[in-house]
């Protein structure tokens, strides 16, 4: 499994990825999930992939060669498609191109058909966007209510990108948030696993030279890791125990709610329920 997210604020695109593969507690691997496509001054893309590792990687290589027809049925491509909407087409038409090569194999293997693609950056001329792709090859935008995708093991780390993450977060903050969010999920899932990859991109740069490769030894991610840790025991403790009613509490947890009857207990077998 993976797990990997993109964040889009006003200041600029984060992407972060793992890079654990695994088929079973004795089968683990390392493959990276990212990929970089820049062409400085003119565009700057990133694709991040979850599913499947054949289908992922039969669609990066597909990529660099797939196309589809603008109105007047000119070829584009990921490198002469004037927008990141028509990059994102590209994307969706290389997931179904590997879709109706390999779709009827692996059914009759038993083995669904399992890819997710997360494309994001900027093309000159226009401003940064941040693309899903599902695998049926159609795809959504991020907006400003939902600024940031994630893809695979997403649950874990979602609570902290939820409650931080807003159009006006600053860039370095997202990159941090991104981090704490990988970290949650390192912590509750071992089908996740480092090294990691981050990129973080400036808006209107259409080049990034932020580029990270996380391993166990990185300084800045141990920190983050023992602080995080520290810092939501720290609150969990400053946080006063519940209190029943009689206690000292100024906000007691009342036995009975004024909405709702309390529970009914079951004394003896000739009790029932109502």
């Amino acid at each position: 499994m993976t797990y990997c997210c993109a964040i889009k604020t006003n200041a600029g695109l984060v992407f972060l990825s793992d890079s654990r593969t695994n088929a079973g507690v004795d089968s683990i691997s390392i493959f990276r999930k990212m990929l970089i496509y820049e062409r400085p001054g003119d565009r700057f893309m990133v694709m991040l992939s979850a599913g499947n590792l054949s289908i992922s990687q039969s669609v990066r290589e597909i990529l660099q060669n797939e196309h589809v027809k603008d109105a007047e049925g000119e070829p584009i491509t990921i490198w002469n498609a004037r927008s990141m909407f028509d990059a994102a087409r590209v994307l969706g038409s290389a997931v179904r191109h590997v879709y109706h090569r390999d779709g009827d194999a692996l059914r009759k293997a038993g083995v669904d058909f399992n890819a997710s693609m997360i494309l994001g950056g900027q093309i000159a001329g226009e401003g940064m966007r941040l693309f899903l792709v599902y695998s049926a090859g159609n795809f959504i935008e991020a907006t400003p209510e939902t600024p940031f995708f994630q893809i695979g093991e997403s649950k874990y780390g979602k609570p902290v990108l939820d409650r931080v993450i807003t159009p006006q977060t600053p860039l370095e903050e997202a990159a941090k948030c991104a981090l704490v969010s990988m970290d949650s999920t390192l912590k509750s899932n071992l089908s996740v696993g480092l090294p990691l990859d981050l990129v973080v991109y400036e808006a209107d740069k259409l080049q990034s030279d932020r580029v990270v490769c996380i391993d166990h030894d990185n300084p800045y991610f141990k920190m983050l890791h023992t602080s995080w840790g520290e810092r939501l025991r720290q609150v969990f403790d400053s946080i006063e125990d519940p209190q029943w009613d009689g206690g000292q509490s100024a906000t007691p947890l009342k036995v009975a709610s004024t909405r709702h009857p309390p529970l009914k207990k079951i004394r003896t077998a000739d009790d029932r329920l109502i």
